[in-house]
């Protein structure tokens, strides 16, 4: 992958791959996260310099282009909240937890994954 960051538009694009699975640039275009117009001649160009970049790669369906990450999630994902947890919230991951938990949108489902993979991560360190 290019040393280049995603930009916010392309990490919303990875991000609808990455839920969905492989996709056309007009199945990104209609599940893209922040619910903004965009001609479809938006996201396909968004597409096309991201392939530039190495952050996707595609295969043909028909006519059409399925666009897939080229790299795994947690490469592009680590660096990027180790950056937020170190520059927005001084290094504290638990001012992170603290600032979710504040915002009130955490639902019973996701508090309950939460806890698994704190018991987890628990249970990692103490072998």
């Amino acid at each position: 992958m290019n040393a280049t960051k995603p930009s916010d538009l392309e990490m919303q694009i990875l991000s609808v791959l990455w839920s969905q699975g492989p996709s056309t640039a007009r199945e990104v275009l209609e599940s893209m996260p922040d619910g903004k117009q965009r001609a479809y001649t938006t996201i396909l160009s968004a597409i096309q310099v991201m392939e530039k970049k190495g952050l996707l790669k595609h295969t043909r369906r028909g006519v059409a282009h399925v666009y897939k990450p080229a790299t795994p999630k947690r490469k592009i994902l680590q660096p990027f909240v180790r950056k937020v947890v170190t520059e927005v919230f001084g290094g504290r991951p638990t001012a992170v937890m603290q600032a979710l938990l504040d915002d009130g949108r955490i639902s019973d489902e996701d508090l309950a994954q939460m806890r698994k993979m704190l018991d987890e991560a628990q249970d990692t360190t103490k072998r």
